[in-house]
């Protein structure tokens, strides 16, 4: 009895939900009717739940409360499968997430963002007898000059794309527009187990790449069969090494290589332009043996090999005294390590160098067979404003994207690391296919430990590899 009473109940709140705010209609235009006519947003993510945006969500029906907000979670490892098939037989969502890395792939299937949105507010109107009802707006979208002002260099070069914006196809019309936006831009730190290096007599957390190199030997401890129990990074392999390939890229980046040309064609294999004078080899050469060093046992800086267990497991079973990882590993690891002495510290940079930091993003953006244009790309502009996008950093315990967002979050125990390396983070295109490139990179890597290939050779197959899955221009 008490069942069906409540299921009564719930049904009254679902349709009072759907009635409530639709206003009066009375004396509104054909087009302002046509606007406010209920409209379902289908929202396609991979990241976060759906209640870390609710009250962005709850927000935005305020002020629009005939959009209904559909959103669905898919796991990593369906995502892209689902959303290309949706996409291909017209059934996908208006908005959808994809990686920074996945922008110029997904190019011809976005909607670029329209320089102003016309959608139906609800308003309060009258003066003696007040009553609600729509009302037509059209608002200008973020601008292109007002976006890089607000937003970091690897954001800006990964989103903001000339594209044709002519509706008629026998006409060009290329101009900048706005293709993705981000709520956050994660970064690559070093988590650190206090106690090993506690017990190790490290005092300070290493800033720089030599000081790293220097604190190994203190760190190993090996059996009387040369066994590792225990090792001060994982580092130096292919296939056990958590982000090996972002890892490996932030070292080439550090070091001075270019990795990637205007047009997307891999060059990291090469010597850059501005180094002709001064480098006779690529910097990805050195990158590659510095990497490599870690995981080979006639180096001084041995502490990882292949017999290892993946190294994010190492570093919750206490085995590794150092993990390189982003934010969203953060939770896991109290959740697996609860007891675990935890730091965060920045990425090591090359003393004397450019400090650059690896960008690894998510961005939002819009279907280019979206019936919902004006709304979806309204909604975006609404959920990127600063007073709302806090509310989303704040669930999802997130780095910013929006600068000026960034100096609040400095101070905060779990982003404040990785908030602060995101105005120097880099990011490239990987190509037509990510996943190629991190198989070209752990191949790489692996030819180089095991002999199969000498440096410069392992380097340039990578870029090749890479090269061939370049299939949309940067």
């Amino acid at each position: 009895m008490h069942i069906r009473r409540m299921g009564r109940f719930m049904t009254g709140l679902v349709l009072l939900s759907l009635l409530a705010g639709q206003g009066c209609t009375k004396g509104m235009d054909p087009a302002t009717q046509a606007a406010s006519k209920r409209t379902t947003l289908t929202i396609w993510s991979v990241i976060d739940d759906v209640d870390v945006y609710q009250g962005i969500i709850s927000d935005y029906r305020a002020l629009h409360p005939y959009v209904t907000v559909s959103y669905r979670r898919f796991r990593l490892e369906e995502y892209e499968d689902a959303l290309l098939n949706a996409l291909a037989e017209d059934r996908g969502p208006d908005i959808f997430l994809i990686h920074d890395t996945w922008i110029s792939k997904y190019l011809p299937k976005i909607e670029p963002m329209p320089l102003q949105t016309t959608t139906a507010f609800q308003r309060v109107v009258g003066t003696v007898k007040k009553e609600t009802t729509y009302v037509l707006e059209t608002e200008p979208s973020v601008s292109v000059r007002s976006y890089k002002n607000n937003y970091p260099d690897a954001v800006i070069k990964d989103t903001v794309r000339t594209v044709n914006v002519s509706t008629d196809s026998a006409v060009r019309k290329l101009e900048q527009r706005i293709v993705a936006v981000p709520v956050s831009v994660d970064t690559l730190a070093m988590y650190v187990n206090k106690d090993l290096l506690n017990a190790a007599g490290i005092a300070t957390v290493p800033k720089d790449w030599a000081t790293f190199q220097a604190a190994m030997p203190r760190l190993v401890k090996q059996d009387a069969q040369g066994a590792l129990l225990q090792s001060g990074a994982a580092l130096g392999t292919a296939y056990n090494v958590e982000r090996m390939s972002d890892i490996l890229s932030a070292l080439m980046m550090q070091n001075g290589a270019e990795m990637s040309a205007d047009d997307g064609t891999p060059t990291f294999a090469l010597v850059p332009a501005a180094l002709s004078d001064v480098r006779n080899l690529p910097p990805s050469y050195q990158a590659v043996s510095f990497y490599t060093d870690f995981a080979n046992p006639g180096k001084e800086v041995y502490t990882w090999n292949a017999s290892q267990p993946d190294s994010y497991q190492a570093f919750v079973q206490g085995k590794v005294a150092f993990f390189f990882g982003y934010s969203y590993h953060l939770p896991y690891i109290r959740a697996q390590a609860p007891k675990l002495n935890l730091g965060i510290a920045q990425l090591p940079q090359i003393e004397g160098n450019p400090v650059v930091n690896m960008a690894n993003y998510w961005t939002w953006t819009v279907s280019k067979k979206t019936k919902n244009r004006d709304v979806a790309w309204n909604f975006l502009n609404f959920m990127i404003k600063p007073d709302e996008v806090k509310k989303y950093l704040t669930a999802a315990k997130r780095p910013a994207a929006d600068k000026s967002l960034l100096p609040d979050q400095l101070e905060d125990e779990d982003v404040g690391v990785f908030a602060s390396q995101v105005l120097t983070a880099k990011s490239w295109y990987l190509g037509g296919d990510p996943s190629a490139m991190e198989d070209a990179f752990k191949v790489m890597v692996d030819n180089v430990l095991n002999g199969t290939e000498e440096i410069p050779t392992a380097v340039k197959n990578a870029q090749q590899k890479v090269s061939q899955t370049v299939k949309y221009s940067y």
